[in-house]
C-alpha cells in the first residue's frame, strides 16, 4: 500500500522544487545581514539595499512551506494539485503547523484531487472546467476545512514539542544528536538516507533552528576532504584512476557536492563508507556541541562567513576530515596498478544485494 502511494517520490519532488527557494532566500538573508541590513518594518520610510535584501530573503522563507506543499500535491495530482497545495501550505503557516503541516497538507490534498479526477463524473459541458475550477475548488474547501479544524491542532502540538525539545538539547545530548545527523548525511553520498537527514534539517531551518543545517553541510564536505587528505598521506594505497577521481571530488567538496566520492566508494564501499560516516558523525557532534548554525542550507565553504560560529564549523570540519583520512589510510589496502574493479573486489561478493530506488 505504502509502496503504491510513492510517498518518498513525492517528498523528494517537493524537496527538489523547494531547494532553490531555500538556498536563494537563505543567501539573501546572509548577504543582507553581513552587509548590516535588517528586516524592513515600514516601507514608507527610507531603507538600505542591505535591508531590502534581508526582507526579500524573509519573504522567500515565508514561501517555503506553501511551495513544498504545492510541489507534493503537483507530484501526486499534476496541475490541478498546485493551487490547493499552495493554500494548504498557507494554512500550515497561519496556524503554526510549519513544515510538517505543509507536507501533510500537500499529501492529503494531492491524493484527494487525484481521487476526484478518477471518480468525479460531470456533464460533458463541465469537463473543461474540471482542472481549472471544479477540482481545485472542491479539494481546497474540503481539505482546507480539515486542516483548520481537525488535522492542524495535533500537527501544531507536534511541531512545537519537537522544536522545544531540540532547542532544549544541551551538552552530550547535542553531541549525540550531531553524531546521528552527521552519520546519516554522509552515509550514502546524496542518496535516500542523506535526503531524509536533509529534509529534517530543512524543516528545522524554517522553525529557526540552524544547528542541523550546519551538520548537514559539514557531513557533505567531510567525505571528499577526508578522502583527499588520505590520498595525500598515502598515495600508494590509491590507484592512478582513484587519484584522478579524487582530484575532481575535492573541488566538488568545497562547493558541498559530496557525489564526487562515489567513484572511490564504489571500488571499496565498506572502508570508504565506514570512514566517511564516522568522520562526519564525530564532526557533526562537535558542530552541535559548539553551537554552530547555518541559516543557509547549501553553498559549502562559500557560506561559512554567514554561519553562527564559523570558526567552530571549520574546527569541526577539520576534525571530521582528519578522522576520515586516518581511518581510510589505516584500513585501505595498497593499490595494484592495472588491477580491474572486479578483480580487486573479488573477495567481496555483493551480487546478492539488490538496491532499488523509486525516485525518478
Amino acid at each position: 500500500m505504502l509502496k503504491k502511494l510513492q510517498l518518498k517520490k513525492h517528498a523528494l519532488t517537493g524537496i527538489s522544487y523547494m531547494l532553490p527557494l531555500v538556498v536563494t532566500a537563505g543567501l539573501l538573508i546572509a548577504i543582507g545581514n553581513l552587509s548590516g541590513g535588517s528586516v524592513v518594518k515600514n516601507y514608507k520610510e527610507a531603507y538600505s539595499i542591505a535591508d531590502a535584501l534581508v526582507s526579500l530573503g524573509v519573504f522567500g522563507m515565508g514561501l517555503i512551506v506553501p511551495v513544498i506543499a504545492s510541489a507534493i500535491a503537483y507530484s501526486i495530482a499534476d496541475r490541478p494539485g498546485i493551487a490547493p497545495g499552495l493554500m494548504m501550505g498557507m494554512i500550515a503557516n497561519a496556524i503554526g503547523a510549519g513544515f510538517l503541516g505543509g507536507m501533510l497538507g500537500g499529501y492529503i490534498v494531492g491524493y484527494f484531487v487525484l481521487y476526484l479526477k478518477n471518480n468525479l463524473k460531470v456533464p460533458t459541458w463541465a469537463q473543461g472546467l474540471m482542472p481549472m475550477m471544479i477540482l481545485p475548488l472542491i479539494s481546497t474547501m474540503a481539505v482546507g476545512l480539515l486542516m483548520f479544524y481537525v488535522i492542524g491542532t495535533p500537527i501544531v502540538w507536534l511541531t512545537v514539542t519537537l522544536t522545544e525539545v531540540l532547542k532544549g538539547l544541551q551538552g552530550s545530548s547535542r553531541f549525540i544528536f550531531g553524531l546521528g545527523m552527521g552519520a546519516m548525511a554522509a552515509f550514502d553520498f546524496g542518496g535516500p538516507v542523506n535526503k531524509v537527514a536533509s529534509l529534517f534539517a530543512d524543516g528545522l531551518l524554517i522553525e529557526g533552528i540552524y544547528g542541523p543545517e550546519a551538520v548537514k553541510i559539514l557531513a557533505s564536505m567531510v567525505p571528499p576532504f577526508g578522502v583527499a587528505l588520505s590520498w595525500i598521506i598515502a598515495k600508494k594505497k590509491y590507484s592512478k584512476e582513484e587519484g584522478e577521481n579524487i582530484k575532481i571530488a575535492f573541488p566538488m567538496g568545497i562547493a558541498m557536492i559530496t557525489e564526487g566520492v562515489i567513484p572511490i566508494a564504489a571500488r571499496d564501499p565498506i572502508r570508504v563508507i565506514m570512514a566517511c560516516s564516522t568522520g562526519a558523525a564525530i564532526g557533526g557532534g562537535f558542530s552541535m556541541l559548539w553551537n554552530v548554525g547555518s541559516p543557509v542550507p547549501s553553498g559549502g565553504m562559500f557560506i561559512v562567513p554567514a554561519m553562527e560560529n564559523p570558526m567552530g564549523f571549520l574546527a569541526a570540519l577539520s576534525i571530521g576530515t582528519v578522522i576520515t583520512a586516518a581511518i581510510l589510510t589505516i584500513s585501505k589496502k595498497t593499490a595494484i596498478e592495472g588491477q580491474s574493479f572486479d578483480e580487486e573486489d573479488e573477495s567481496l561478493d555483493l551480487s546478492g544485494i539488490t538496491i532499488t530506488d523509486q525516485v525518478r
